[in-house]
């Protein structure tokens, strides 16, 4: 969340979409309520269903599943003919004034410019920005181009060099070009007139977005559509800047082939309504778990190192290299600043890298960076499964993670787990995982030919240890336990931790390829065997290794002493942090993370002295961007920051998300972790890998060919696999059902069916069905029905629904279904006979975003059939 469960509050409009707050985040849905009890807010859900949520909804509409981008397109080609912005935050927030380099291709057949059709990749060397200064008032000079521009053939060696300026002049004889790079002194054209910049740009790409266009798609009637776009966008109406609005989502956005790009089309809505950096505005993502965010800060995934540091790959040959890659330089109008934190990188990388190897890391071995692993290709968890069962993955390691049931492609996982020679599974109960090899289907005569060793170890549940949880507001929050862990039971450190020295104690008796990783990584904690969770805590904040004196304010922080922020992190090995977003929880004043003051001065929900939200306190993200160009809120009575003139700095309610002391006359820009200093509305050099702008594609299973560009239905780099058992249905094959999964509130995901309360709530699984659909299948409610995707098939009784109702795609009547995704063939065994034990995830594709590297589970083509 850029925002905070409790700042909903503060909206005037919300916007739901991908997500079922009512139910699956009931806890913190009270905020919206609030938001329309006390600030008369409208609320507007888009979703595939009629929801708990929809029922309280100002305006329900119901969409295909996987066509977001369509109808959030639609909704800025809307916001943009009806002058619905805020123009003093697009030109001064946002990149919309800043000109794109000639060869730049919009993709109106499907492609953008640079599309390699045989590596299925793009070249990005045109997705960048002209160098030149301002050039408002000279449009007419870049119009003869712009043709060019938008119709030029998708291939990069005839649009623009790979590398231009510096990049080129930097490349050796005989090497590789370097990557190009964001120029530092970018073109501009602030009357927004210049035909290749930004804005216009923007326009172009969603002036085919018009209501008919999302009608065909999204299957939503022209005249609904209209009052969503005209409801949400109406906080700008007639010019107001006073209100705010905010969009909250889930994973029905991020699972999806394109989910990335359903989320930046949102965000860059966003921008166009000056919603961003706002109270009661942003992009609110709602996780799934209680400590997903805490995951993802802490490097729960492949491609990032902990605080979002870039991981090394195999061309970092040394630690400058490494820096030096991924350590942005400002690239902007020279007349503006910007901050552009991420200069800090080195800082943050030497200290962690510090916290990691102690006095092993050392400015003469490069801090130690070549202890680290370098990433030379995927490894999503769709990737790891995959190479399991291609036999190249040969053991697993799975600590409350239940890899069969979360798929996708359930089947294909449990086949994996036959191959490997062994499984090591850290739980509470007997899981799907653990027991894949008494997966439905296997007979006794299979099970002795499974040559997989399963080891099984008994771990703590979440009430049997203490700890932080970094909830979707990222507030850390500590806990503690309330009671010790059963019988043999282990805390989840403490088994870490034994079998790590146990791996140490090999590697001093036997040695090793490349030992010193293991044997130099620092482990000085009062319990070895069970470090306490308080030590890491303030391991992970950091501490001064030597005395550092803060130049501004003089401050000291003594050698040994816990660091007071991020401020005060240093790349010369003078200090220590486990993650720099966290370097603040746990300073020298005790653990801000137990903290539970309950006072709200400015009544905005910030409780500022409640546990401890990243970074530095700050409860919204970029709040310089609260305020307008002079430093005065746009809203004086949601005063979250602003400029005070006679002390020379940003003072607020919340902490400044911004340079302290930047003049507002500086012209800094509020997005201080981008280059640019500003929101983008166009990415530039590829860091996003389908595109500039979103555009949409179809889910990879589809029933109907992209409206848009026929020819190029799905996005054009997603990734998919290539085994045996990826397999993919379409209409032409019967497959013309839309199907999606979900929650529901009585069960938590694969553990509640262990709990008999939550049993006797939902005993058992069902298929959500149209009225409709069922009349033409002959299904009445309560019969067994199958329902069969291209990879698997999935049995359970039928639940006849009003909720779901039939849809005009493109001109053809398509219906829609959903699954709960909560049973499997573990559990308790009340219902021992009553369901067929499938897991929802059998039926799942295994496709990627090719961005976050997640499957597709919320859009996928089945049949139905009585049974």
């Amino acid at each position: 969340m850029t925002n905070g469960w409790i700042d909903i509050k503060n909206a005037d409009m919300m916007l739901v979409m991908g997500g079922n707050p009512a139910e699956n985040h009931p806890c913190g849905f009270k905020w919206a309520v609030e938001a329309k009890r006390t600030r008369n807010a409208k609320l507007i859900v888009v979703d595939p269903r009629f929801t708990r949520t929809a029922a309280v909804a100002d305006l329900f509409v119901q969409i295909r599943a996987g066509s977001d981008i369509a109808f959030l397109g639609g909704m800025i080609n809307y916001a943009l003919a009806n002058n619905r912005i805020n123009k003093e935050y697009l030109v001064n927030y946002t990149n919309a004034a800043f000109v794109v380099k000639e060869g730049f291709k919009l993709p109106e057949d499907g492609l953008y410019s640079g599309f390699d059709s045989e590596k299925q990749t793009y070249d990005k060397s045109t997705w960048n920005y002209e160098e030149g200064g301002d050039l408002t008032g000279k449009a007419a000079a870049g119009a003869t181009m712009m043709a060019a521009a938008m119709h030029a053939p998708a291939n990069p060696a005839k649009t623009a060099p790979a590398a231009k300026g510096a990049a080129a002049a930097a490349a050796k004889p005989g090497a590789p070009p370097p990557p190009p790079m964001l120029p530092p002194n970018v073109a501009y054209d602030l009357s927004l007139e210049h035909p290749r910049c930004v804005y216009q740009l923007l326009k172009k790409q969603y002036s085919r977005y018009t209501p008919e266009m999302v009608e065909r798609i999204t299957g939503i009637p022209k005249d609904q559509f209209l009052k969503a776009a005209d409801l949400f966008t109406s906080i700008r109406k007639d010019g107001d800047t006073k209100k705010v609005g905010t969009i909250i989502y889930a994973v029905g956005w991020t699972q999806h082939s394109y989910g990335t790009q359903i989320i930046r089309t949102a965000a860059m809505l966003q921008l166009l309504l000056g919603n961003i950096g706002r109270a009661g505005g942003g992009m609110n993502a709602l996780r799934g778990h209680s400590n997903i965010q805490g995951a993802t800060d802490m490097a729960g995934i492949f491609d990032i190192l902990p605080g979002y540091l870039k991981v090394p790959v195999p061309n970092d040959k040394d630690w400058d290299t490494y820096v030096n890659r991924i350590t942005p330089k400002a690239a902007k109008p020279k007349e503006w600043d910007s901050f552009n934190y991420w200069s800090n990188t080195p800082k943050f990388g030497v200290s962690l890298l510090k916290a990691m190897y102690g006095d092993a890391a050392t400015k003469e071995n490069g801090w130690a960076f070549h202890y680290l692993p370098k990433v030379d290709r995927r490894y999503s968890f769709a990737d790891i499964w995959d190479d399991m069962y291609k036999g190249k993955v040969k053991g697993l390691f799975a600590f409350g993670m239940n890899g069969v049931m979360i798929g996708p492609d359930s089947q294909k996982n449990i086949d994996a787990l036959k191959k490997a020679d062994f499984l090591v599974v850290c739980e509470i109960y007997p899981d799907e995982t653990s027991d894949f090899w008494k997966s439905p289907g296997i007979t006794a005569e299979e099970q002795k030919k499974i040559n997989t060793t399963v080891y099984r170890l008994p771990g703590a549940g979440f009430a049997e240890k203490d700890g932080t949880f970094v909830n979707s507001a990222r507030w850390l929050q500590w806990k503690n336990a309330a009671v010790p862990p059963p019988g043999d039971a282990k805390l989840d450190q403490e088994i870490l931790a034994r079998i790590f020295l146990k791996v140490r104690e090999l590697y001093q008796k036997e040695g090793g390829k490349f030992p010193d990783a293991i044997l130099k990584a620092t482990w000085s904690y009062t319990n070895p065997n069970n470090p306490s969770l308080a030590e890491i805590a303030k391991e992970i904040n950091g501490k001064a290794i030597a005395d550092i004196t803060d130049e501004k304010t003089q401050t000291t922080i003594k050698a040994g002493q816990q660091l007071p922020g991020f401020a005060f992190l240093r790349d010369d090995g003078s200090t220590s942090s486990g993650n720099w977003l966290y370097c603040g929880s746990w300073t020298e004043a005790g653990a801000l993370i137990q903290r539970r003051g309950t006072e709200d001065p400015s009544g905005l929900g910030i409780y500022p002295n409640w546990g401890w939200s990243w970074p530095m306190n700050r409860r919204v993200m970029y709040n310089r961007a609260s305020c307008d160009l002079s430093g005065k809120p746009w809203d004086p009575s949601r005063k979250q920051v602003w400029w005070n003139e006679a002390a020379g700095k940003w003072v607020g309610n919340d902490v400044p998300d911004f340079k302290p002391d930047s003049n507002p006359k500086d012209h800094m820009g509020p997005f201080i972790m981008n280059p640019e200093g500003v929101g983008r509305l166009f990415v530039p050099l590829g860091a996003v890998a389908d595109g500039p702008f979103p555009e949409h594609y179809e889910p990879f299973e589809s029933p109907i060919a992209n409206p848009l560009h026929p020819d190029r239905s799905n996005n054009p780099i997603v990734k998919k696999f290539k085994t045996a058992m990826d397999k993919f249905g379409t209409p032409a094959d019967g497959f013309n059902i839309v199907c999606t999964t979900y929650r529901l509130t009585e069960h938590y995901h694969y553990w509640t069916k262990n709990n008999p309360m939550n049993v006797q709530l939902v005993p058992e699984p069902f298929v959500e069905i149209p009225e409709e659909l069922a009349q033409e299948k002959g299904i009445k409610g309560g019969d067994k029905v199958k329902v069969t995707s291209a990879r698997s098939e999935y049995i359970a009784k039928a639940m006849l629904t009003k909720r779901i109702r039939p849809m005009k795609i493109d001109g053809k009547t398509t219906y829609q279904i959903g699954i709960p995704i909560h049973w499997g063939y573990k559990g308790i065994a009340e219902d021992e006979g009553k369901t067929a034990k499938t897991p929802a995830n059998l039926l799942t594709p295994t496709v990627l975003d090719p961005n976050a590297h997640t499957p597709e589970f919320k859009g996928f083509l089945v049949k139905l059939e009585k049974i």
